[in-house]
Formats: C-alpha cells, structure tokens, sequence
C-alpha cells in the first residue's frame, strides 16, 4: 500500500476519540485510524490525555437516591456483547465488515458502472461505500454540510489533488469538485454525509432521491 498522505484532521480526531462524531463519520474515521499508523498514535495521545483529565478531575458526592436509581438502571441493563469485532476482509477494513455484519456488499447500480452499498442511513446523516470504474467521475457537485470519504481500493483526484487507499478526503460547503477514479483497479470509497449533496447538473439532481445521495 502506497503511503497515506491525507490525514484525519485533529478537530475531527478529537470529537472522535471524545466519542460525539455522529455514526456515519465515526465509522469512516474508524476505519482510517485501522489502517494508518499516524492517525492510530494520534488517536491514543489523545484518549491518554482525555484519561488524565479525569484523573485529575474532583469527584462530586451524589445523593443516596441518585445512588441507588443508577444501580437499579444497571442491574436492568443489557449485558454487553463479548464478540469480538469484524476482522478487515479484502479491502474492507474490520469497522466496515462490522457495519457489512460480516457479509460482502450489496451493490446497487446508479449507472454508468458506478454502483453503491448503504451502510447506515439516518437523520444524522448517511454512510456509504461507492465502487467507481476507472475513468469514470462523480457528476459534479457541492455540498450541503460535511463530506469524508475514504479511499479502500484505487485511487481517485479531484480539484484539491490524488486521493491513495487510505487516504481521507474531507469537503465541506465551500468545495465544488468532479472526483474521477483513476486508472487501474475500480475506486472503492467509504463516503459519509451530513446533507444531501448539491449536484449541478440536472439528471443527477433528478435521481437523487431514488439514490439517497
């Protein structure tokens, strides 16, 4: 694997490692923190420090009644699940053959050889994985809120420069871009959003919600 050049911005980083990232960007920071070194480091200063803030944190006394309706809420409380996590498969990462549930994909065309396979889709927003043949580009478009995507296979580049497996592309409103996959193997992505995305074009636009891009 070629070096991982694109890198978790340390904003993001730290709402991940605090544990406030919605789903669909948790799941695709995940999965670049499993396959880059430097992010995984990165990743561990910063639980080392969040842990030594609480060390040095004052406890608070709580009231004998507070006390008591949290052990009763506990001892209600689902036994937590001992399976270990998916392992990486292929390209796939173990944090996506979790969110697969251990299964391969299941494409769905959107033309043009282009095919998707939603992971999780909800009101904080949606969680994708794309499969793009070589040449072949994303229509056009700009965004409604936050967008990362995350190289699996081959490559693709865009306005901002080339995008290598591993490597995460974060764009937000003020990015206007056509990602094309390169030559080579098929362009394989992880792509999470907060908001639709602002196609420019008008047959993209219509299909859009049959899409739910």
């Amino acid at each position: 694997m070629t070096a991982i050049t694109h890198h978790i911005p340390e904003p993001l980083l730290a709402a991940y490692a605090a544990g406030t990232l919605p789903k669909p960007f948790a799941l695709v920071i995940a999965a670049h923190v499993s396959m880059c070194d430097t992010c995984r480091a990165a990743l561990s200063a910063h639980e080392h420090m969040g842990g030594a803030v609480l060390e040095e944190m004052t406890a608070a006394p709580v009231e004998a009644e507070v006390k008591e309706a949290l052990m009763a809420m506990l001892d209600l409380a689902e036994p937590i699940d001992e399976t270990p996590l998916a392992k990486r498969s292929g390209v796939y990462p173990g944090p996506v053959m979790e969110a697969l549930k251990g299964r391969p994909p299941r494409w769905k065309k959107l033309g043009m050889g282009v095919k998707q396979c939603i992971l999780d889709a909800g009101d904080a927003g949606s969680v994708r994985l794309l499969y793009i043949p070589p040449g072949q580009a994303v229509p056009d478009h700009t965004h409604g809120g936050l967008e990362l995507t995350l190289v699996l296979q081959g490559s693709f580049s865009d306005e901002t420069g080339s995008f290598g497996v591993g490597d995460l592309e974060v764009a937000n409103e003020d990015l206007e871009h056509t990602p094309v996959a390169d030559d080579g193997p098929a362009c394989i992505c992880l792509a999470a959003t907060d908001a639709p995305l602002k196609f420019n074009a008008f047959v993209p636009r219509l299909l859009q919600p049959i899409f739910r891009i």
